[in-house]
């Protein structure tokens, strides 16, 4: 019926790797002071400006102020729409005393837009629990695979790694390193192989071994390339041949670092493929974490993990509360000379 299910799949059984000495360890950082690091370009943008503006005078011509940083922020029109229009009303009942009650006010309706996103993955009672990754090159797909794997490891379920970009060079075997440092299993055939034939027999595996989770990499495309998304519905239908619910879960990644543009690919990657949540990375460095509100507002699709850093434990389910915090502080010192 398949042709290409002929073909025998490499299978990449994790090595053990040897220990070697090293020098004690710096203090090791939790994941929300990280994600206070990796915003810092994004809070002086956002949370000084606020700072200053908010020690001015509460009137309408400041809500025009804040309407500029907002979008120089990268929260996008529709949302800074939404936020001024909130924020005009609560200023009309005279519900401002200060600038602290108007950056509580404002920091309160920013959680407001990401709460109904802040949807954890849970994995399903059937296995296995298939995820596919997809994504446009240079997002950060494997490397968050290589992360994902090990956050699922730590629940204790077994994990198996499908490499199904066969297009760019090295994907195959940067996605089996991967598996060597978590000790994870890695389904693969040669680079050029066709990817729904590697998805299946890595599925087919996962079956029969009684896998947890098969997380499978796909080749990165842009939302523009109809015949590569026309690859992904194919991949579906091959998946779909071989356990009628998989895949359960179609994570998009995304680079935080590009701003509107994300809001773009996840647009049209959410028409064409059917996303049923994001994975946010590279918020460590970018200037424009602002376009996570954005994102949200518009689409509203579950954020299941975010990325602040280049560590296997720096990916971790989202919470709307600490971002929002580590974006604004929760302390801003307004009023302070």
């Amino acid at each position: 019926m398949f042709d290409f299910l002929k073909k025998r799949p490499k299978i990449s059984q994790p090595t053990a790797i040897e220990p070697v000495s090293a020098p004690d360890p710096a203090p090791k950082l939790s994941f929300v002071t990280k994600l206070k690091l990796g915003l810092a370009k994004s809070r002086n943008k956002l949370g000084l400006g606020l700072k200053a503006l908010f020690q001015k005078k509460i009137d309408q011509s400041l809500l025009l102020e804040l309407e500029e940083l907002l979008l120089t922020a990268d929260i996008g029109i529709q949302t800074t729409e939404f936020l001024l229009k909130e924020l005009a009303q609560k200023l009309e009942r005279k519900q401002f005393a200060d600038g602290h009650a108007l950056y509580a006010a404002l920091r309160e309706l920013l959680i407001r837009v990401l709460k109904p996103c802040e949807i954890p993955l849970v994995v399903t009672a059937e296995k296995p629990f298939v995820i596919l990754m997809i994504g446009v090159n240079g997002s950060g797909k494997t490397t968050s695979i290589g992360k994902m794997a090990r956050y699922y490891q730590e629940q204790d379920l077994r994990v198996l790694l499908a490499a199904g970009d066969t297009f760019r060079a090295a994907a195959v075997e940067q996605l089996q390193v991967w598996g060597e440092r978590n000790q994870v299993t890695v389904i693969a055939q040669d680079t050029g192989a066709d990817s729904a034939s590697v998805l299946f027999d890595a599925l087919t595996a996962a079956i029969a071994r009684k896998f947890d989770i098969l997380i499978a990499d796909t080749a990165g495309r842009l939302h523009t390339q109809s015949t590569l998304m026309d690859e992904l519905k194919k991949i579906k239908r091959v998946m779909a041949k071989c356990l009628p619910q998989a895949p359960q879960e179609i994570l998009l990644v995304l680079d935080a670092s590009i701003g509107q543009n994300a809001l773009v690919q996840a647009r049209q990657f959410h028409q064409a493929i059917g996303v049923t949540g994001l994975v946010l990375t590279k918020f460590d460095g970018s200037a424009k974490g602002g376009m996570l509100f954005a994102i949200a507002h518009e689409l509203k699709l579950p954020i299941r993990f975010i990325g602040v850093g280049e560590g296997i434990d720096d990916l971790r389910p989202f919470n709307s509360e600490e971002f929002v915090a580590a974006l604004l502080e929760t302390d801003p010192s307004l009023g302070s000379a």
